[in-house]
């Protein structure tokens, strides 16, 4: 079952998701070059102390594995769950953060590519065709649309550019848990799947490889590469579905919508 949210609901994650903005907009200020992911986690936490809210990826549980960084920070081919370490970020990185905040019980979820200076030219398009495959498929994320078309116009926008899409990471929804039904996969069929529902809230998140769409998992758990070395994208926005137009909890002013 895919939970709804009543409108006293949908406003805690209102709360949630703004809050999980506004940490991800300071955190993406800090990464430059020469600052470690260390010092941008650890800023991260400081944030969320201040704001009052825990982080909803500190400690969370796989098997017997549990995650060790406050956020995910993940640099060029890493394409999600990044753990923070000492290494620095270098001119010409692109850094993946994904921000989880829990507030009075319920989980604000978003994420951005930042580009560290001038990046490459096929790199900066990877990016761009990222958000905007987040913005085309938010747009029609509304009720009575089948949950395939979300997922298809993801992977419509990416193979349109030559890129292809991650398959075995998925966006989810979200609320109380941080991944509650349904899975949201980056590819799909038009027409199939479950129809969205106004009170649903969903973390629709684009994972875009400028190369093949084959991943790996490191040996320490977590940490997803690209199968080839190349450069991924990713971005996320937590969303209610309404009767009318689709609300984006987790916007930022720089959201591409079209």
């Amino acid at each position: 079952m895919i939970p709804i949210k009543s409108a006293r609901e949908a406003d805690k994650m209102r709360q949630a998701c703004r809050t999980a903005s506004d940490i991800l907009d300071r955190v993406s200020e800090l990464v430059r070059p020469g600052i470690t992911t260390k010092e941008v986690d650890e800023a991260a936490a400081d944030f969320m102390q201040e704001a009052g809210v825990e982080s909803a990826f500190l400690g969370y549980r796989l098997g017997h594995r549990m995650f060790p960084g406050n956020i995910c920070i993940s640099i060029n081919d890493e394409v999600v769950h990044g753990i923070a370490s000492q290494r620095r970020i270098q001119y010409s990185d692109i850094v993946k953060l994904d921000i989880g905040v829990i507030e009075e019980g319920w989980v604000g979820d978003t994420a951005t590519t930042v580009p560290v200076g001038i990046v490459d030219e096929r790199v900066d398009l990877l990016l761009r065709v990222t958000e905007k495959a987040l913005g085309r498929a938010i747009q029609i994320a509304r009720e009575g649309t089948r949950l395939g078309d979300i997922c298809a116009e993801i992977e419509d926008e990416a193979r349109r550019n030559r890129f292809s899409v991650v398959r075995e990471f998925v966006g989810h929804g979200v609320g109380r848990k941080l991944h509650e039904e349904p899975q949201i996969p980056n590819y799909g069929k038009r027409g199939t799947g479950p129809r969205l529902k106004a009170g649903m809230t969903l973390a629709i998140e684009p994972m875009i490889n400028i190369g093949i769409a084959a991943v790996r998992l490191l040996d320490d758990g977590w940490t997803v590469r690209t199968a080839d070395g190349l450069p991924s994208a990713h971005f996320e926005h937590t969303v209610l579905i309404t009767k009318d137009d689709p609300e984006i909890l987790t916007w930022r002013g720089k959201t591409q919508l079209k």
